[in-house]
């Protein structure tokens, strides 16, 4: 992420909450963290963009998966703000 300017080097993961879930819509998981969740608890759509976990994985395959993430949040900005 330095590569893009974005320093992470005091950010942790974190499990989302229920009373969390129910506060947006649509929620968006990379693959793994909904998991433990209980669906009941979304406030409506969920997408699951099932994106391999970067732990472990080459530079290349961690830039990708970066890459893949920033296209599609621009992807579902679009979605949002059609023509901005």
């Amino acid at each position: 992420m330095r590569e893009r300017d974005i320093d992470l080097r005091n950010r942790t993961p974190r499990e989302v909450t229920p009373e969390e879930l129910q506060s947006v819509d649509p929620d968006i998981t990379m693959g793994c963290s909904a998991s433990d969740v209980c669906p009941a608890t979304w406030n409506g759509e969920n997408r699951d963009w099932g994106l391999d976990d970067p732990d472990r994985k080459s530079i290349e395959e961690v830039r990708h998966i970066r890459d893949e993430i920033a296209a599609r949040v621009e992807k579902f900005l679009d979605e949002l703000s059609p023509g901005y």
